[in-house]
C-alpha cells in the first residue's frame, strides 16, 4: 500500500463554558496539562493568564477525546507531544493513546456532542465539526507567539511549513516554525491509503486523479485547504504507480 497527500485540514479545539462569550486563548503548554489531568478548573492561573480580563467560572473541565482509532487523535497527540517533553514522554502519539484521564466518544461526532452536553468540557474535533455544531474553539497560540484559529488562512499557512512528502509521502505541519506567523499551530495533511496492485487500478487512478485535482474545488467550503502544488506533484506520480 502506499499513502497519498490529498487534503489539508485542522484540528479544532473546542470548549463549552456557559456565559463566557470571549473567544479564548490557549496555548500548547497549558493545553497538554489540561488533557493530562493536571489542571481541573477553568480559572486556573495558567488559563487565566492568556485570557487576561475575562471572568471565567471555577467550573470543572472535563476533557473528551476519541474512542476509536483517529487520524484526528494523531494530528492533536502529534501537536501536544511537540510542545510538551511531559506528553511526549509519558503519553506520545498514534491513532490511540492511553488517555491519562477523560471520557472517551467514538468519531468527531461523539466528541462534538459530548462536549456540548458538558458544561466545562473540552476536546478535539475535525473544524468542520465546530462550525456544524456550532460550538466554541480556542485561538491557538503558535511558535510566532501570535494567536491564530483553524480557518483556511490559517491551514495554508501551516502548509508552507513543509511541502517536500518524505519517502513514505508523510508531511507534518504541527506546531510550524515563528516565521510562519499566521500559522494555526494544529493543522495536518490527510491521506488515502491504497494498494499498489489493483484489478481495478484505472479505476482507482482515475479517482485520484480527480480527488487531487478538481476535487480540491469542494474543499474549502468543509474547511478543507487545496493541497500546494509541489505536494500535488509527489501525489500524481503517486497515483501512477498504480498498477494491475
Amino acid at each position: 500500500c502506499v499513502q497519498i497527500p490529498w487534503a489539508l485540514s485542522a484540528t479544532a479545539i473546542i470548549y463549552n463554558l456557559p456565559g463566557v462569550k470571549n473567544l479564548l486563548h490557549m496555548n500548547g503548554a497549558t493545553l497538554s496539562k489540561i488533557f493530562m489531568g493536571q489542571i481541573t478548573q477553568w480559572d486556573d492561573p495558567a488559563i487565566a493568564k492568556l485570557n487576561k480580563g475575562v471572568n471565567l467560572p471555577s467550573t470543572k473541565i472535563a476533557t473528551v477525546h476519541r474512542s476509536d482509532n483517529s487520524g484526528t487523535t494523531f494530528n492533536f497527540t502529534d501537536y501536544l507531544s511537540s510542545v510538551s517533553p511531559s506528553w511526549k514522554s509519558q503519553i506520545g502519539n498514534g491513532v490511540a493513546v492511553n488517555w491519562p484521564n477523560g471520557t472517551g466518544q467514538r468519531g468527531s461526532a461523539g466528541v462534538a456532542a459530548g462536549v456540548a452536553q458538558t458544561p466545562g468540557g473540552v476536546g478535539y474535533v475535525d473544524v468542520a465539526y465546530a462550525l456544524h455544531n456550532h460550538l466554541s474553539y480556542f485561538a491557538m497560540q503558535n511558535k510566532s507567539g501570535k494567536y491564530a484559529t483553524p480557518g483556511l488562512k490559517g491551514i495554508l499557512a501551516a502548509a508552507s511549513s513543509d511541502q517536500k512528502p518524505d519517502a513514505n509521502n508523510a508531511l507534518s505541519i504541527v506546531n510550524p516554525p515563528k516565521k510562519f506567523t499566521l500559522a494555526y499551530p494544529i493543522a495536518t495533511y490527510t491521506y488515502v491509503i491504497v494498494p499498489t496492485s489493483s484489478p481495478k487500478a484505472a479505476d482507482i487512478r482515475k479517482f485520484l486523479f480527480w480527488a487531487v485535482t478538481k476535487g480540491q474545488t469542494f474543499g474549502p467550503k468543509l474547511l478543507f485547504q487545496p493541497i500546494p502544488k509541489q505536494v500535488l506533484v509527489v501525489a500524481e506520480k503517486t497515483i501512477k504507480k498504480i498498477g494491475s
